[in-house]
């Protein structure tokens, strides 16, 4: 509890921090269970809005805190406690952000008009570029922000629940994480819906196109995290293995755009079993 409530803190000047804020309610459920987990998610949001008001004056940073990020680690700790497949509490958490995406459209129905303003404040104005050039990249970019900061959320989400799953088998399972990490994998069906997915925003116009586009978005999630571990696995089987595959996460981390091709292997994946001989 002080763990998370003190990161949580943190990670208003040091977001990354919230991983690990995540990764300490992911291991208390996979270890203990989902009443632990619940206790612990409870109390941290006390502890963080206390701090919180002691220290910034307010409270919200910790409801918003355990909405978005501790009660969703919470939901699919406990999915990968009980199933006991990673692959499926990876669906699940891009599904959550798929249905977040969803429900916010029917929530909210000016929601690039909210975007866009709040692009027009927050990117840096160049005062060479011409107003009109800024204006189309505001224009276009506030149609697909919902689906960027729901991607973004469930990355995030997604590396807390790694992170306490490899502190849970660092001290009972020794190596069952990179076991259940790289044997990632998911169905020819999901993969199907998936690209049917992709067909309704190329195909169809305004709110179902953008709808569409903004759940591709998370689907790239998942596929790009399955073709992670797809490639892992065959850079692994190399000769050159010790070489390869720290290449490979620097290539992912230096050239963002590397992650396309990745989940096009991940998508792959799905029919070919690319890993079936390794």
């Amino acid at each position: 509890m002080i763990v998370a409530s003190s990161l949580a803190l943190l990670s208003l000047i040091m977001p990354p921090v919230s991983v690990v804020s995540s990764a300490s309610v992911a291991l208390v459920t996979l270890r203990l269970g989902a009443f632990e987990g619940l206790y612990v998610l409870l109390c941290s949001s006390v502890a963080a809005g206390v701090l919180g008001l002691m220290l910034l004056g307010n409270y919200q940073f910790a409801l918003a805190y355990a909405v978005v990020l501790w009660l969703p680690v919470w939901l699919i700790s406990i999915v990968l406690r009980e199933g006991r497949h990673l692959s499926l509490a990876v669906e699940i958490a891009v599904l959550l952000g798929v249905l977040g995406v969803v429900g916010y459209y029917l929530y909210n129905q000016e929601v690039a008009a909210m975007w866009k303003t709040l692009l027009a404040q927050m990117l840096p104005v160049n005062a060479n570029a011409p107003v009109e050039d800024v204006n189309h990249t505001i224009d276009v970019m506030s149609h697909y922000m919902t689906g960027v900061v729901a991607a973004g959320t469930v990355f995030s989400l997604l590396s807390g629940l790694f992170l306490g799953r490899w502190w849970q088998a660092n001290l009972y399972n020794p190596g069952g994480f990179k076991q259940e990490y790289l044997s990632l994998s998911t169905q020819p069906r999901l993969a199907i819906g998936s690209i049917a997915v992709m067909a309704i925003a190329a195909l169809s116009t305004g709110i179902v196109s953008e709808v569409s586009w903004n759940a591709a978005i998370l689907l790239f999630v998942l596929y790009a995290v399955i073709g992670t571990a797809v490639l892992h696995t065959l850079f692994a089987a190399m000769k050159l293995a010790r070489y390869t595959v720290p290449m490979f996460y620097i290539t992912l981390f230096l050239i963002p755009h590397a992650l396309l091709p990745v989940a096009l292997v991940g998508l792959a994946d799905a029919w070919l079993n690319l890993r079936k001989n390794k």
